[in-house]
C-alpha cells in the first residue's frame, strides 16, 4: 500500500461553547485544518490540527500550509510503517522544528497514518495500540470559563450534571483579589454537591507564590486536580506548588513533543500527565509519553478533541479521563457516544470518524 494523495481545508468556525451555551456570541472564530489521505488501495485517513485559541489565528493559513508540505512528503510511503514515515518527516524538518506549527501540523499527517492502518487492518487504533477497554470516564470542558460569572456558575453546573456528567472543568486567575477566586469554587462546589469531580484550570496565569496561596485556600473543596498553576516551562516553581498543596497538579498541554515531558516528571512538577495530541506530534509520540508516565506510576489525561482520544485514553492502563471540549465535534458525520459520564470507543475501524462534506464546505475559507 502507498499514499497517493491528500486533501487539506481551513476551516473558520464559531468560538461558541456547544455544552452549556455558556460563552457570549463575540463573533470569534476558531480555525482547524482538516487532512483527508488517500492510498492506492481506497483506504483513506483523516487528520485534524488547530491552534486551540478563541479567535482565529493569524497563522493558520501557515498551519495548512505546513500540513501540505508534509502531507507531499508522504507521497509513495508505505502508511503502515508509521513510526519510519514520522522519523524522516522529523528529519526532513529538523531545522523548522521541534516545536510550534510543525509539530502541530505533523499531528494530522500522524493521525491520518493511524487511522489507515486501522481500516486496513479492520481493528480500531484503541486496539493497534493496546486494546485496553472500551470507553472511557470524560469530563465538561469549555462552559466553567472565566468569562462566566459566579451567579451563572451556579447555574450551569447542575445543568450539566443533569446531562449526564459526573466530572467538570472550571477556571480561576482573572479575579484580582484572591477572596474572589475562593468564591467561584465555592459557588460551584456548592452547587453541584460533594460527588462531582471538579477540576480547575489557571492556564500560567499565576506566580508560584500566589498559587500555593490561593492553592490552599480552595483545599477544602476537594478540585480533582489544579492545572497549570504557573508558567508550563518553570519545572522547579511548579513542582513548588505541588510539594505544597495536597491538591493534584496537572500540566502538560502547552508542551510540545515529548522531552519536556521528561522534565515534568523528573522534577517531580506534576502529579497528573496532560497530553495535547496536536501540541505533542500525533498519535505515535502521544503513546510514548504516556508510556513515560506510566513508567512513572502516574495518570494521564486528554486535551482537547475527544473524538480521537477516546482512542488513546482506551489503550493504556493509566488513562484517567478525557476532556469533553465539544469545540471539532461539528465537523464529523458521528462522534463518540456519550453515556453515563464516559465516551465509548467507536466499534469502526481505525479512528472511527468521517469528515461531514457539508460541515467542511460550510467551514471552508476561501
Amino acid at each position: 500500500m502507498k499514499v497517493t494523495g491528500y486533501q487539506t481545508r481551513l476551516l473558520h468556525t464559531p468560538a461558541d461553547d456547544p455544552l452549556a451555551n455558556s460563552l457570549p456570541d463575540t463573533g470569534r472564530l476558531r480555525a482547524f485544518v482538516t487532512l483527508e489521505m488517500t492510498t492506492d488501495e481506497g483506504v483513506d485517513g483523516v487528520g485534524l490540527t488547530f491552534v486551540p485559541a478563541l479567535t482565529a489565528s493569524p497563522v493558520a493559513g501557515a498551519l495548512k500550509t505546513s500540513v501540505d508540505a508534509l502531507a507531499e512528503l508522504t507521497i509513495g510511503e508505505d502508511p503502515m510503517e508509521i513510526e519510519g514515515i514520522v522519523a524522516r518527516l522529523q528529519e526532513a524538518t529538523s531545522g523548522a522544528g521541534p516545536g510550534g506549527l510543525l509539530t502541530m501540523a505533523l499531528a494530522a499527517v500522524d493521525m491520518a497514518l493511524w487511522d489507515i492502518k486501522g481500516k486496513a487492518l479492520n481493528q480500531t487504533v484503541a486496539s493497534l495500540l493496546g486494546g485496553y477497554r472500551k470507553s472511557v470516564p470524560t469530563y465538561a470542558s469549555g462552559a466553567l470559563m472565566r468569562p462566566v460569572n459566579v451567579e451563572r456558575l451556579a447555574e450551569i453546573g447542575p445543568m450539566l450534571v443533569e446531562k449526564g456528567f459526573r466530572q467538570m472543568k472550571t477556571q480561576m486567575g482573572a479575579e484580582p483579589l484572591a477572596g474572589r477566586e475562593v468564591d467561584r469554587i465555592r459557588t460551584l462546589r456548592n452547587a453541584v454537591g460533594d460527588d462531582i469531580d471538579l477540576m480547575c484550570d489557571i492556564n500560567q496565569l499565576w506566580s508560584v507564590n500566589r498559587a500555593i496561596d490561593i492553592g490552599r485556600r480552595v483545599e477544602e473543596y476537594h478540585l480533582y486536580w489544579l492545572e497549570d498553576v504557573v508558567a508550563h516551562d518553570d519545572y522547579q516553581g511548579m513542582a513548588k506548588v505541588a510539594d505544597a498543596l495536597y491538591t493534584p497538579i496537572c500540566s502538560g498541554e502547552y508542551v510540545y513533543g515529548v522531552n519536556p515531558f521528561r522534565q515534568l516528571i523528573e522534577n517531580g512538577s506534576i502529579d497528573i500527565v496532560m497530553i495535547d495530541l496536536l501540541r505533542v506530534g500525533g498519535i505515535t509520540p502521544w503513546r510514548k509519553v504516556a508510556a513515560m508516565a506510566e513508567a512513572f506510576n502516574m495518570p494521564v489525561v486528554s486535551h482537547l478533541v475527544p473524538e480521537v482520544h477516546i482512542q488513546l485514553m482506551a489503550s493504556i492502563p493509566n488513562g484517567l479521563t478525557v476532556e469533553y471540549m465539544p469545540w471539532s465535534l461539528r465537523l464529523w458525520e458521528e462522534t463518540p457516544n456519550f453515556v453515563d459520564g464516559n465516551l465509548e470507543v467507536p466499534d469502526k475501524p481505525g479512528l472511527g470518524l468521517a469528515f461531514d462534506q457539508d460541515a467542511l464546505r460550510h467551514y471552508a475559507v476561501a
